[in-house]
């Protein structure tokens, strides 16, 4: 279809509702080849992208480790129960388990040199053959979103590295260290020894959704009512926390596998804020009643937040302290390292476009220098942080870590908001109730959140600086 023809649609009385669900389809069209060449880049994409990228996730995931628990006994533990060791408080735990870590990871290096590299050989020609003048530009279309909001978020966050490097500093000095491995960042400063039940976890959620606005609250009370959580782990099932939803038509369901810590409660607020973003969203007709990933970790953070506060109330110092520090690891991973990640896939796709196949000590530079970049001197460039970026499924699926940092600083914002007067809860809604009839951009401009302007980004790292300035 011409532009001439696409503009008569945009204007038509009678497709008004689904003006910007047109508006995304045309501007991907751009790019889009004809029939035949599509056909053959959709049959040739599992031979070239996704056999390469299962095929390391998978020898890795087949992989034993020895190492010691913190009673000091020997065991044998699967490569995806790792991190649990990594962050444990014993260091002669975390650093046995970290020398196993890396020589699983470094025995595939070269593996994942073929591998990577075919991807992202892979990419390169589906741009040129489509005339995508960026790497990152199909992510930022796929996420109804502009470059200019993605590039402002990117910079503002990239010359602010100096708050997550301070973060570390403190972190190193806190654990009576000079400098910290790689695999040492995610270490917890204090001790969280909180248990909750199920149904106490799931009542906090509830009266705490319920005092933000009883529909939040209702929700939550319907989901539990209809059967709508899997709560437990059992034989089979998938680990961590997921919110499903199909469409409009269908429930939507939480999968969770709670083990009584305060992090189990979190994850129901969480995947709970997921819900009730999809639940909202259901309201659109349906071409609009999804959201794009771009606002996906919007709602999610925000109903997070608020229940943290919640539990801090009560608190006594030592647990506060825990908690908060927890919450700052939490938000330094979303925000800087996230964008670290980002800066890294940027730089990764140029180098190959420019030098064509590179190897692995060549990957492993790039990604120490973006690593250090927002880890700071305290962290040591070692074996582990030179291996990370070979079992990290993120560089495989292209450009979508910034949604990480972008959601938790608008969630950061809207919260403010709220704060500062409950009736701004009204936005909230609005936001929720958008889905995709809207882009980010035209839903946060409405109420006041200009996300093409630094000084949004701004005032979300700031709060994360506060934070860190407390411990």
């Amino acid at each position: 279809m011409g532009k001439k023809q696409q503009k008569i649609f945009l204007k038509a009385k009678e497709l008004e509702p689904y003006k910007h669900f047109l508006e995304s389809l045309f501007r991907g069209s751009e790019y889009l080849l004809t029939d035949k060449e599509e056909k053959i880049f959709n049959l040739t994409s599992k031979t070239s992208h996704s056999n390469w990228v299962d095929m390391i996730s998978e020898l890795t995931d087949k992989q034993k480790l020895n190492i010691k628990d913190e009673d000091g006994k020997n065991i044998e533990i699967t490569y995806n129960d790792i991190q649990k060791y990594l962050n444990a408080k014993n260091k002669e735990v975390r650093d046995i388990a970290a020398n196993e870590f890396n020589k699983i990871n470094g025995r595939y290096a070269e593996i994942a040199e073929f591998e990577i590299n075919s991807v992202l050989e892979n990419k390169k020609i589906s741009d040129e053959y489509r005339g995508i003048p960026r790497p990152d530009l199909t992510r930022h279309i796929a996420d109804d979103i502009d470059s200019t909001v993605v590039d402002a978020l990117v910079d503002t966050v990239t010359k602010n590295f100096h708050i997550s490097r301070e973060y570390y500093r403190k972190k190193a000095k806190l654990l009576n260290q000079k400098t910290l491995g790689y695999h040492e960042r995610n270490v917890p400063l204090g001790n969280v020894d909180m248990q909750y039940s199920f149904e106490d976890g799931i009542k906090l959620v509830q009266n705490t959704f319920k005092d933000i606005d009883t529909q939040f609250g209702n929700v939550v009370k319907n989901f539990l009512k209809n059967g709508q959580y899997d709560a437990f782990a059992k034989q089979g099932k998938t680990g961590g926390g997921f919110c499903i939803t199909i469409g409009k038509n269908l429930p939507t369901y939480i999968l969770l596998n709670f083990n009584e810590k305060l992090n189990d409660v979190l994850t129901i607020a969480h995947e709970s804020g997921h819900a009730i973003h999809s639940e909202f969203s259901h309201r659109q007709n349906s071409l609009n009643s999804h959201y794009p990933t771009s606002l996906a970790e919007i709602a999610s953070t925000f109903f997070e937040d608020f229940v943290l506060e919640e539990i801090l109330k009560t608190a006594n110092d030592d647990l506060k302290f825990a908690i908060l520090a927890e919450k700052i690891n939490s938000d330094v991973s979303s925000i800087f390292r996230q964008v670290a990640f980002y800066n890294f896939e940027k730089e990764l796709h140029s180098e190959f476009r420019k030098q064509g196949y590179l190897s692995k000590e060549y990957i492993s530079d790039l990604f120490c220098k973006h690593m250090k970049a927002y880890l700071g001197e305290h962290v040591d460039e070692d074996e582990g942080m030179r291996n990370g970026w070979i079992y990290i499924g993120h560089f495989r699926k292209f450009f979508y870590v910034y949604s990480y940092a972008s959601g938790l600083l608008i969630s950061k914002a809207l919260q403010s908001m709220v704060k500062e007067d409950i009736e701004n809860i009204k936005f909230v809604k609005e936001f929720l109730s958008s889905g995709s009839s809207k882009s980010p951009y035209e839903i946060f401009n409405g109420m006041g959140i200009d996300i093409t302007r630094k000084e949004i980004w701004k005032k979300g790292l700031y709060t994360v600086k506060l934070d860190i300035d407390k411990i």
